[in-house]
């Protein structure tokens, strides 16, 4: 049985995926590390843990989160993140620019990148390196990641 946690991928398989599919994962193992990080921090209702994770995981606060994750990517992780960038995606969502839209969906194609390839370690010290700085809950009117 194939352990669906750990994928483990190889570069190539990876390769061979599309921009889309990798965002399509990254979109995910995202919002699981934003959901933990809240958790984590506790203290929190459930609306309120619905709401500051949706607040997080937006196309703006993605593509913020992208500003400050890029001087820290390799080479390889940097091309994961254009493939996601330059993706065409179908539809763009009103609350986002196409900009946003899509660094935001650089971030993901990174974040599903890492996951499949077995480095979730290194996607946490990705996350953890940009978020760390800031405050655990939103202040109204600002994108938080």
């Amino acid at each position: 049985m194939q352990d669906l946690f750990q994928p483990n991928m190889s570069k190539n398989a990876v390769k061979a995926m599309s921009a889309l599919a990798l965002a399509h994962m990254g979109d995910a193992v995202f919002e699981l590390l934003v959901r933990t990080r809240l958790c984590l921090d506790g203290g929190c209702t459930n609306h309120r843990l619905h709401r500051e994770t949706v607040a997080r995981v937006c196309a703006p606060a993605q593509a913020a989160f992208a500003e400050k994750l890029l001087p820290l990517l390799t080479e390889e992780e940097t091309a994961y993140y254009r493939r996601g960038r330059n993706a065409h995606p179908h539809g763009i969502p009103k609350n986002a620019t196409p900009g946003e839209y899509s660094r935001a969906t650089g971030v993901e194609a990174l974040f599903g990148a890492l996951y499949l390839l077995g480095r979730r370690e290194r996607a946490a010290e990705l996350f953890d390196a940009v978020t760390a700085q800031l405050p655990a809950y939103r202040t109204e009117g600002h994108h938080a990641v």
